[in-house]
């Protein structure tokens, strides 16, 4: 379930809440008691770090185009020989 982080514009409590996400906000503020309780935006829970995931996983699939060597016709028709 997430965490999500909640704080009141009248008084300045700050509190997080383990919710689901079906339920409802949380209005009211449990320490003034004033329907001023909001969520906050927050940072997420992970973060991606490296080169990114697609290029270490799943390797091994199609190569590029720009891979594969040039035709070598010889003829200099051909755009490959331009």
């Amino acid at each position: 379930m997430p965490i999500y982080e909640y704080r009141c514009s009248s008084c300045g409590f700050q509190k997080e809440y383990i919710q689901k996400m079906a339920d409802a906000p949380l209005t009211s503020c449990p320490e003034c008691g004033r329907e001023s309780f909001a969520k906050m935006l927050s940072a997420a829970g992970f973060q991606l770090k490296g080169s990114g995931w697609y290029q270490t996983d799943f390797k091994g699939g199609a190569k590029k185009k720009e891979d594969a060597p040039a035709p070598a016709c010889g003829a200099g028709g051909c755009p490959a020989c331009k």
